[in-house]
């Protein structure tokens, strides 16, 4: 019966064997999956991400079945306009592609009664200092069409803010930086390749090899039918970034067999058969780190770590498969375009180091517990409202919005009609809390006393449906925040004390409440269940009790300290960005501590413990370089280059979170594998340290 390892190396000797017919397989999925990744759907609505069973998730649901226009998504602001050029205006935007509904201050009061006598709350709610504000309702299918004919309506000199506007704006300015972020990595990638290899062509066979495994992830995303847009800006970049140090380490494996076995086959499987434990368990747990997202209610975080998982896994099966072939193909091209090496040897790094890791690993240990506590006592935003800041046109608008009419948002609540009595008492219930500015309803607008058959239908059909009565609330304030979300509950309480269990309520702040909800719930569960999974492969993969403890305490160190950061720094963090960073640096870092720790155990066979450091490092510092350089310029492009709050944050904390992982596996592990070296052989199955005296086997 044949051994595991003797499987593994019949199937590499196959695949050494049959190049051609690989290559063609793979370019041809490549090319296929190219095309179809024109067709993936881009979803830029976190709404859309919440539970199906969240409350407002139902209210947006409820709405949809019972009304023909959705729920207010948009305001306008129009400057310098009397009444009646206010009025034209909104009679302009309604005919706006993609707009379903306008309200305005003729909706609310009588304007053809001096505005003077009118409430002065609801007046000032929608016209003010000459100034219209329109609330405005677009649907979610025509959100770019009608952003832009409204821009065009009003002028750059007027404003319009909101949910669907920001997703418009999203939509359009993200994938253009996508493209710009994806030539800015590539280069980077380029120049970086070219000082760590040794030959001119081996930079762009890494990169065709990477190529070919995210055309083939991004094409087959179709499966989803669409992605969001956190997957579509960072799944290609984070691709990339994790990847290459898979094929980096194949290549590098290679090129020390070959000095070995002259002939390229044999060596090429030789490679393949040592490599292969640490690319998989490298891989593995970064497989594990993002599927660890799969546990969120919150759906981005399933959707990127779905298409992530499944990334690392086709760049896994290309390492494995596709690379040995293009490897061999291309190696008497590399063998001629050989060039000696740009970077130094590393033994001098490695005796610093020596010297070093002991007090290293003595301050990681102690800013370990204050980085804890830091990470978890930052403020966060939850929602969509500040994903663009005061530099951009949309974040300029809302300041422009805010410093006129202040803080508001639009409220919609729906009660079970029929029961003029308890909607009336709703309603003055409803007006009793201060922040409510203005009520549009069929009891406040039209009056409970006017028969409904005499109404308009137009106006009748926003009001009340066959079921449902409707009623859209001015609120003063802000899209989320603590303020809000103790509103979100004041109504909720009322709606429920008038109509227990059967009222729904809607809203932008609503959605952000629930969001709020939603992942703050998720981030224990998911960073314990990347936490376990990780230490559970490492457990099985290495064989060893401690090992897994080390390696994990250390790049978890990296994380607690890259999230403490914005704390002391008095900087606000995206909630979704600090959760979800949480495990792709685990996934993605972890790498470099197995890379060290398999060189180490490699080393300690034949070596005392600090020979094995000093050797270690020598050996692995180019190719972590290369990759960490690497994960950090793509996060840090990511980060410069994007507009959209949330993406930018996760590029920077994943830039950040590089460097500092890179630094602990450099600087802080090898002091924690110099202490731990005994209770490191006494608890690892199948090795055998040197000791002094000792004749090397």
């Amino acid at each position: 019966m044949k051994t595991p390892i003797g499987i593994m190396r019949k199937f590499y000797s196959w695949v050494v064997s049959n190049p051609k017919k690989i290559l063609m397989v793979f370019l041809a999925a490549a090319i296929v999956c190219g095309i179809l990744n024109g067709f993936v759907g881009v979803n830029y609505d976190m709404k859309d991400y919440l539970p199906d069973d969240s409350p407002s998730t139902a209210a947006l649901n409820k709405m949809q079945e019972e009304f023909a226009g959705g729920i207010p998504n948009a305001r306008v602001m129009v400057r310098n306009v009397q009444i009646p050029e206010a009025l034209e205006y909104k009679e302009a935007l309604a005919q706006c592609t993609g707009v379903t509904d306008v309200i305005w201050l003729d909706d609310a009061v009588n304007i053809y009664q001096p505005l003077e006598t009118q409430d002065q709350d609801t007046v000032e709610a929608y016209y003010k200092e000459e100034t219209a504000l329109f609330t405005v309702t677009i649907e979610e299918e025509k959100r770019i069409e009608a952003v832009d004919e409204i821009r065009s309506l009003i002028g750059e000199e007027n404003a319009m803010t909101g949910d669907a506007v920001s997703s418009a704006i999203a939509t359009t300015s993200t994938e253009g930086q996508i493209r710009k972020i994806t030539v800015f990595a590539v280069l980077v990638v380029f120049f970086i390749l070219t000082l760590t290899t040794t030959s001119w062509v081996e930079p762009l066979i890494v990169l065709f090899g990477l190529g070919v495994a995210i055309l083939i992830n991004s094409g087959s995303n179709l499966i989803f039918g669409e992605i969001s847009f956190v997957t579509n800006a960072a799944g290609a970049v984070l691709q990339l970034a994790v990847s290459l140090d898979y094929s980096v380490f194949l290549i590098h494996r290679f090129e020390e067999c070959l000095l070995e076995t002259p002939d390229s086959r044999t060596a090429m499987v030789n490679a393949l058969c040592k490599s292969t434990s640490s690319i998989l368990s490298s891989g593995l747990t970064t497989v594990i780190g993002f599927l660890a997202l799969l546990f969120m209610r919150f759906g981005i975080g399933p959707d990127l770590g779905t298409a992530l998982a499944k990334g690392v896994a086709i760049s896994l099966t290309t390492v494995f498969v596709f690379m040995p072939c293009l490897i061999l193909v291309s190696h008497e091209l590399m063998r001629k375009t050989h060039h000696k090496k740009f970077l130094p040897e590393f033994d001098k790094f490695g005796r610093f180091v020596s010297h070093v890791m002991i007090p290293m690993a003595g301050t990681c240990v102690i800013v370990m517990v204050p980085g804890f506590l830091a990470s978890n006592q930052n403020s966060f935003y939850y929602g969509a409202s500040r994903i663009f800041g005061e530099d951009t046109q949309l974040g300029a608008d809302t300041q422009a919005v805010e410093e006129i009419f202040g803080k508001c948002d639009a409220y919609v609540v729906l009660i079970p009609n029929g029961d003029a009595d308890g909607e009336r008492q709703l309603s003055d219930a409803l007006h009793g809390i201060r922040e409510i500015s203005s009520i549009i309803s069929y009891t406040d607008t039209v009056g409970s006393s006017i028969p409904m058959e005499y109404l308009d239908e137009s106006v009748l059909s926003q009001l009340v449906s066959e079921n449902y009565s409707r009623m859209v609330l001015t609120v003063e304030a802000d899209y989320e925040g603590e303020e809000t979300f103790d509103l979100v509950e004041q109504i909720r309480d009322t709606a429920e004390e008038y109509y227990p269990g059967t009222y729904y309520l809607a809203g932008e702040g609503v959605s952000t409440y629930d969001l709020m909800d939603t992942i703050t719930a998720d981030t224990m569960k998911v960073n314990l269940i990347a936490i376990g999974a990780v230490f559970a492969v490492l457990l099985l993969t290495m064989q060893s009790v401690t090992l897994p403890v080390i390696l994990v305490l250390s790049i978890e160190t990296a994380i607690w300290i890259n999230m403490a950061i914005p704390y002391f720094t008095d900087s606000v963090v995206f909630y979704i960005a600090y959760l979800i960073i949480s495990s792709i640096q685990l996934g993605a870092t972890v790498d470099y501590a197995i890379l060290f720790t398999d060189r180490y155990l490699e080393q300690r066979e034949k070596n005392d413990r600090k020979e094995a450091i000093i050797k270690t490092i020598a050996a692995v510092t180019p190719s972590l370089l290369t990759s960490g350089t690497v994960m950090a310029v793509v996060g840090f492009l990511l980060g410069y280059i994007s507009t959209h709050g949330i993406l930018s944050q996760l590029g920077t904390f994943l830039g950040k979170g590089t460097l500092l992982s890179l630094s602990i596996v450099l600087f802080v592990l090898p002091g924690f594998l110099f202490l731990a070296d005994k209770l490191v052989e006494h608890t690892t199955r199948g090795i055998h340290f040197y000791h002094k005296g000792e004749k090397i086997k």
